[in-house]
């Protein structure tokens, strides 16, 4: 019997490429300049460039998107969190170098919530990321109390790892 090596999965691919206009509708610009676009899913793509990579909030999976889906219901929390932290942190190492946008149903409450989970990784501080989002994107970011401690719980968590 011959035994198989495993080898390790090669890192994803970047390329650089122009980020979103800082004043293009839905872009947030993180504590570090990185931009990132918000957006929902019931309206058109704005006009301008599509994202190579993008992250939908939703629960049941969009139709053919190439993207990554994270299940995460209107209204609701990440159904495996776990899941929401590997999906989020690998949607901040794209914005090194790549378009990205985070789009739920709506536009506001989960990605809302998925943007203030990325401030908190791009700051790795123990900033306000629901008051930085509420600032910098919409004041009326982040809809229920669940969220905004989800945000908080996972703060807690970045900084426990850094």
């Amino acid at each position: 019997m011959t035994s198989r090596r495993c080898t390790p999965v090669a890192a994803e691919l970047t390329l650089t490429i122009e980020p979103w206009s800082a004043d293009a509708p839905g872009v947030l610009i993180l504590p570090s300049g990185r931009r990132v676009r918000g957006r929902a899913l019931g309206v058109a793509l704005p006009d301008g460039p599509k994202p190579p990579f993008a992250l939908y909030l939703a629960g049941r999976p969009p139709p053919a998107v190439p993207a990554r889906w994270l299940r995460w219901p209107d209204f609701c929390l990440p159904v495996d969190r776990d899941d929401a932290r590997d999906a989020l942190d690998r949607t901040w190492h794209r914005l090194a170098g790549d378009r990205v946008e985070v789009a739920c149903g709506g536009g506001r409450g989960r990605t809302r919530t998925a943007l203030a989970c990325l401030v908190v990784i791009d700051s790795g501080s123990a900033i306000d990321a629901v008051g930085y989002v509420r600032a910098h994107y919409d004041s009326r970011s982040i809809e229920t109390p669940s969220q905004r401690r989800y945000v908080a719980r996972f703060a807690r968590t970045v900084r426990a790892d850094t």
